[in-house]
């Protein structure tokens, strides 16, 4: 007789309420499927239309390929560093860049754990290794900003290495912008319900299960953890020469739109339409500590 698995219901803190949630239940919770999209006051009550994200997505998208015409005429470098919690949508914001980019001077950067050599090396250093060169565009589907968020929550790393990151990171940028390169540093930021709602459809859709990592689970009573570590993050390493730009993510379709139409706006390439462009959406679109909820 084949053993029953193993339930994987945990008790969660949800603004002051114990709630059960199980993950393997093929139903949603009401109290996440009424709240999610709202959670975290988030402005706008549903998603942006699909034929209009589409519209604005092709023709920024056709404002990305100007900037890599740009960038292989003159040399110019561009990094974009992705963060954010679990399931926020940094691979889809990734893609929505990178769709109709030239893939040879254009890549995703996505490092698995590090090797036992690279543990014995300097912290940063694995990274570099994976900078751009003159006229390339890198993704970072995560970053060096490990070492601010899961590292330390997960019990990946020291305390005090947690402390050394945080004062060597502010100078690590300094040096990356001084040699001119263009360094874009954004949070995704969503509810707590949306990422519970993220992670069922995940588990449930087996299109996506993949996606749904034991990190995942084992992340999932440590939604305060995370927030202080995210605070402490943004306090300290948001700086006038490399800031951080914090996108509510709950509509990942804004959020794509809109995080692209910020690296437009910021860089002075040839052909720029700023009417294509648009304005940035400042209800979900902010700097800094000072935005995060």
């Amino acid at each position: 007789m084949a053993e029953k698995a193993e339930s994987r219901a945990v008790e969660l803190d949800i603004h002051g309420k114990k709630r059960v949630f199980d993950i393997d239940d093929p139903k949603l919770p009401d109290w996440i499927d009424d709240k999610a999209f709202g959670s975290n006051d988030y402005p706008y009550e549903k998603k942006l239309d699909n034929s209009e994200y589409e519209k604005t997505l092709k023709l920024l998208q056709i404002e990305l390929v100007k900037v890599q015409f740009w960038q292989q005429k003159t040399g110019t470098r561009i990094m974009s560093v992705f963060e954010g919690r679990d399931a926020a949508g940094k691979g889809g914001a990734i893609h929505a860049t990178m769709s109709y980019m030239n893939p040879r001077s254009a890549r995703i950067v996505a490092l698995t754990k590090p090797t036992e050599t690279e543990q014995g090396q300097w912290y940063f250093q694995r990274y570099v290794s994976t900078f751009p060169t003159a006229g390339e565009f890198v993704l970072f589907d995560r970053s060096w900003y490990n070492r601010a968020g899961v590292e330390p929550v997960m019990g990946f790393c020291k305390p005090e290495e947690y402390e050394k990151f945080l004062k060597e990171a502010p100078r690590f940028e300094k040096m990356i912008t001084s040699e001119g390169i263009h360094l874009f540093k954004f949070w995704l930021d969503l509810g707590r319900e949306m990422q519970l709602k993220r992670f069922h459809d995940r588990r449930h859709d087996p299109l996506k299960v993949w996606k749904l990592s034991p990190m995942d689970i084992a992340a999932l009573n440590k939604w305060g953890d995370y927030t202080q570590k995210r605070d402490r993050m943004l306090k300290e390493t948001h700086t006038d020469h490399a800031p951080w730009t914090v996108i509510r993510a709950n509509d990942k379709r804004r959020a794509r739109i809109n995080l692209i139409r910020h690296i437009l706006k910021t860089l002075d390439y040839e052909g720029k339409d700023k009417q294509a462009i648009g304005d940035i959406d400042d209800k979900i679109v902010g700097a800094g500590p000072g935005f995060v909820k």
